[in-house]
């Protein structure tokens, strides 16, 4: 994984590249390059040490879908501190996260229609889907407490899925300013 992110990296830059290792190269150009000097930008999931110092070391940003705001903050973290440490401004990592919500006053109803999203999507009982990824049913004051947790622990991006009603969803969020 690494060599291929180094690899695109070196062909994202527009020169001729030579390159001896799992793909062998010569003198190839990748054309046309991002608009991004460097590349687009690179985020990797997951939490395992390992993930922690490849984010700090090599890449852009964190993108996890199961972690509550107080393990992505103290995650996020541990990986500023290895960008810090490698010499790299820790600000320059983006922390997102992604999120399956059920906004609806009556969170019995909520919950359920999380449930029957998680299961139909998934083809999986929900109740192991929502040990594993990240979800919310219940009203919008909750939501937005919810989002404002992630804000605080570093969450710059959100990537938000709705479990129905989408766009009665979009009208509830569109005014948060978390």
């Amino acid at each position: 994984m690494l060599e291929g992110l180094r690899l695109c990296r070196a062909l994202w830059g527009g020169a001729p590249v030579d390159w001896d290792g799992r793909w062998i190269l010569q003198g190839a150009v990748l054309g046309p390059v991002p608009h991004r000097p460097g590349g687009p930008p690179i985020w990797l999931a997951g939490a395992a040490p390992a993930t922690i110092e490849r984010v700090g070391r090599h890449f852009d940003g964190w993108f996890p879908n199961g972690h509550d705001p107080a393990a992505f903050a103290e995650t996020f973290g541990a990986m500023q501190a290895v960008a810090r440490e490698a010499g790299r401004d820790p600000a320059d990592l983006t922390g997102a996260v992604y999120l399956t919500l059920a906004i609806d006053e009556n969170t019995a109803r909520a919950e359920a229609r999380i449930d029957a999203f998680m299961a139909g999507y998934y083809g999986q009982r929900p109740d192991v889907m929502r040990k594993r990824q990240r979800c919310y049913a219940g009203g919008l004051a909750g939501a937005r407490e919810l989002i404002a947790e992630y804000a605080a622990a570093g969450v710059g991006h959100l990537v938000l899925r709705f479990a129905g009603a989408h766009d009665r969803h979009l009208e509830l969020l569109a005014g948060l300013n978390a």
